[in-house]
């Protein structure tokens, strides 16, 4: 905004001040269609020049490991950070499930966009769903939230880690290294691969990640003119809801080593949140759930919502699924 209250725009002089602008970005192929895509609209829609800065994260580069073994989800964001912090780039272009809840010093969230579908993808060559496949089948997903999810619907199947970006986890199946994949469907819709999908699963059965199908913008927390431009590329109803599950995954110290699942979705005017929390140990241990639902206005009022939902999974039993993460299971 400037300082009569209004947006900025592209005749305003603070945006056209800024000359061109710099996308900070992961190279694979996913990621480079994300920042394409924020580059297409900043340049049509505000006439600023648009380049894009391609960098290879730590998280791109150790396939052989969990994340959770290796450090979490920060490692597709970290170099994309320290690019913004050395102004060789003024925006970072996320997955916001990528995202960790906490940002560091000196960086702020300017913009989520609106959200692709939130829901996990059930990719085979072979078998039209889960319920489809053999007894023992092997079914390939490195998300703990997945591996937990996929235990409760299916306890009898082999469910192996998959790393790598999208077109590696596809080539890994095509070559018969899994019988069944799990996706997210948001990548597959975005790459023109939609047809890849066999089946989606319904967010009650397979509960999305925090902020999954989202792409969240990330400035310098200094940069106040680029901060109001992007706002005007917020998503309002993504906004809030994004705001709710991060703030559960914020609560209980969410990590790639806890099995955590948040989703936000809008009954008329009322933010209905489902949460889940699993035991990343015990396969036996029972999911724990809840949902909750009220008029949303604010991010706080969201965050309260996400806070709430955390708490009522602590008093489920959660307490000793979050000591069990900590302890490595």
């Amino acid at each position: 905004m400037n300082s009569s209250g209004k947006p900025l725009s592209a005749d305003d002089p603070h945006a056209a001040a800024r000359g061109s602008i710099v996308i900070a970005t992961r190279e694979s192929r996913l990621a480079m269609w994300q920042a394409e895509h924020v580059q297409a609209l900043l340049q049509s829609r505000f006439g600023l020049r648009v380049s894009l800065l391609g960098m290879t994260t730590q998280g791109d580069q150790i396939l052989d490991r969990a994340l959770s073994k290796v450090g979490g989800k920060g490692l597709f964001v970290k170099e994309l950070e320290t690019a913004l912090q050395e102004r060789r780039a003024d925006l970072a272009v996320h997955s916001l499930k990528d995202v960790p809840m906490d940002l560091p010093a000196g960086f702020a969230l300017a913009a989520v966009m609106e959200r692709e579908d939130p829901r996990d993808a059930f990719v085979s060559p072979r078998y039209e769903n889960l319920h489809s496949l053999p007894q023992g089948a092997c079914v390939g997903t490195s998300s703990l939230r997945r591996v937990v999810m996929l235990r409760a619907l299916r306890p009898d199947l082999r469910i192996e880690p998959l790393r790598g970006n999208l077109d590696t986890r596809l080539r890994k199946l095509d070559e018969g290294q899994y019988d069944a994949i799990v996706l997210a469907a948001a990548g597959l819709k975005r790459l023109g691969l939609a047809s890849r999908i066999r089946d989606v699963f319904d967010t009650e059965a397979m509960l999305p990640a925090a902020g999954q199908g989202a792409l969240g913008l990330e400035i310098r927390d200094d940069d106040a003119p680029l901060g109001a431009v992007l706002q005007q590329l917020v998503h309002r109803p993504t906004w809030l809801a994004v705001h709710a599950e991060r703030a559960v995954s914020r609560a209980l110290g969410g990590s790639c080593s806890m099995p955590l699942a948040a989703h936000g979705r809008w009954v008329g005017e009322q933010l209905q949140l489902s949460a889940a929390l699993g035991h990343p140990g015990d396969p036996a241990a029972p999911l724990l759930r809840v949902v909750l639902q009220r008029a949303v206005n604010e991010a706080q009022e969201a965050e309260a919502l996400g806070n709430q939902a955390a708490q009522a999974l602590v008093e489920q039993g959660g307490r000793a699924y979050l000591q069990a993460a900590a302890h490595g299971g």
